[in-house]
């Protein structure tokens, strides 16, 4: 393939989001364009994007998109990396090292070559395959443009009442968004409680958090149809004994690994669906293809297994990783503890590690505590209450997970636990850490630790 252009190389990328443009643009900081031509393909009009933030510009916590865009293509474009939007590839050619492309708008196609591909297709919303799910008024949130056709419904919808479906990161957050855009909220959930990444105990508290709001949660609910009127559009949300009225639906059921090129194409597939890489994200058996982002599967430090987490955060290490190693460096990507955090109103929630049933799955015997603290010392004015909910496993002490919900101060005390487990800590070890302390910002015993500490005491007493 190269005698057609000399000694460049030509990197083709699928997906113009965070994977797949951080590794262009490592890729170019390490080679010139007299040495490597990039091409990248995208379907949507935006590149660059925080979809993370999508809820938050819904919202009006975030007033403009544009805000949310990290990198426009203009940028991409005066950084040598030729970017072609609206253009979808529909096919791999892995024998002849080619890809098939289409022009969304006029459905022009063509091949083009590569040396080397990144494959970073992203991730999918889960939309099942009920009556009703296609009509005017349902909204997934995935990308920037689905962001702008909800924000259209709502400019052009009179009514004020909105069903959320699903209750994880994204429908709790798109609730609370459509709670501050005055509607009333549904929420149906088909799990026991909200927030299904953290433990049904856990899950309690935000659920009595966003009945706190007006929200009104239907829970262990599966809807069976979306209803729609005489005019095509949706006007409720059936369960199996009940029909909850909507002007609008926003789906955030979850999301699944957008593979169909690489099932077509016969790359390897995980469990959950997504590519399998090595650790400096190649695809496995492929000497010039890799993969990143939402479509991968990732290893958790802790249970040692694969898993399926799409967070930008991993995205963004991935297209770094991916672009050192095609641009001539070297670099890895070791894997993942599922550290999350987020928010309804004022509530903060994290998690990171494994919870109870994570734990099971993998064979671990293990101990829990859960313990009530404050955020900071209880008699610095406006120290508010958490909860903090901690898993070690029981011959070793290690620490296995941890939980939190609280107000203010809360969320970020995760970071804590995600070093913890990242080094392999007991929660013995971590009783000893020399963490920040003044009234103002946490007792003199940080509710993390007092969560160690009493896990230590549990681990000692079980032998």
């Amino acid at each position: 393939m190269n005698g057609a252009r000399g000694a460049r190389e030509r990197l083709v990328v699928i997906g113009g989001d965070a994977a797949g443009m951080s590794a262009a643009s490592q890729a170019r900081r390490l080679k010139g364009p007299d040495e490597l031509e990039i091409v990248a393909f995208e379907r949507g009009h935006f590149t660059s994007y925080s979809a993370c933030g999508i809820p938050y510009w819904v919202s009006g916590d975030v007033p403009e998109r544009d805000r949310l865009i990290a990198r426009t293509p203009e940028e991409h474009r005066a950084r040598d990396i030729d970017l072609r939007l609206r253009t979808e590839v529909t096919e791999l050619d892995l024998d002849r090292g080619r890809v098939r492309a289409r022009d969304v708008d006029s459905g022009a196609e063509s091949w083009t070559s590569y040396d080397k591909l990144v494959i970073a297709t992203g991730a999918q919303p889960i939309r099942p395959d009920l009556p009703g799910m296609d009509a005017p008024g349902v909204h997934g949130v995935q990308t920037l443009d689905d962001g702008q056709a909800l924000l259209d419904t709502l400019a052009r919808t009179s009514g004020r009442r909105a069903v959320v479906v699903g209750a994880g990161y994204i429908g709790v957050e798109m609730a609370e968004a459509m709670i501050k855009r005055g509607y009333e909220v549904t929420v149906v959930n088909r799990s026991r409680e909200p927030m299904a990444t953290l433990d049904p105990d856990m899950g309690r508290l935000v659920h009595e958090a966003m009945e706190g709001l007006g929200i009104t949660m239907v829970n262990d609910a599966e809807v069976t149809a979306l209803l729609t009127g005489d005019d095509g559009r949706v006007r409720a949300v059936a369960t199996e004994d009940a029909e909850h009225p909507a002007d609008v639906v926003v789906l955030g059921i979850g999301v699944r690994p957008e593979t169909a090129l690489a099932r077509a194409a016969g790359l390897p597939l995980g469990e959950h669906g997504g590519l399998l890489t090595d650790r400096s994200m190649r695809v496995r058996g492929q000497e010039e293809v890799w993969a990143g982002g939402d479509c991968v599967e990732v290893l958790d430090l802790v249970s040692g297994q694969q898993r399926h987490i799409p967070l930008g955060t991993h995205a963004n290490k991935h297209g770094q990783v991916i672009g050192a190693n095609v641009g001539g460096g070297y670099a890895t990507f070791p894997g993942v503890v599922g550290t999350a955090v987020s928010k309804v109103c004022d509530l903060e929630i994290a998690r990171t590690g494994l919870r109870e049933k994570d734990a099971r799955r993998v064979g671990l015997r293990f101990e829990t505590v859960t313990v009530e603290s404050t955020s900071r010392a209880g008699y610095y004015p406006d120290a508010s209450p958490m909860t903090v909910k901690m898993l070690a496993e029981v011959r070793t002490g290690r620490l296995l997970g941890v939980q939190i919900v609280g107000r203010e101060g809360a969320g970020k005390r995760v970071d804590i636990a995600a070093v913890a487990l990242t080094a392999g800590m007991t929660v013995d070890q971590m009783t000893a850490l020399d963490l920040g302390y003044a009234p103002p910002f946490s007792p003199v015993w940080d509710p993390v630790l007092v969560a160690a500490r009493k896990a230590a005491g549990r681990i000692r007493g079980t032998g």
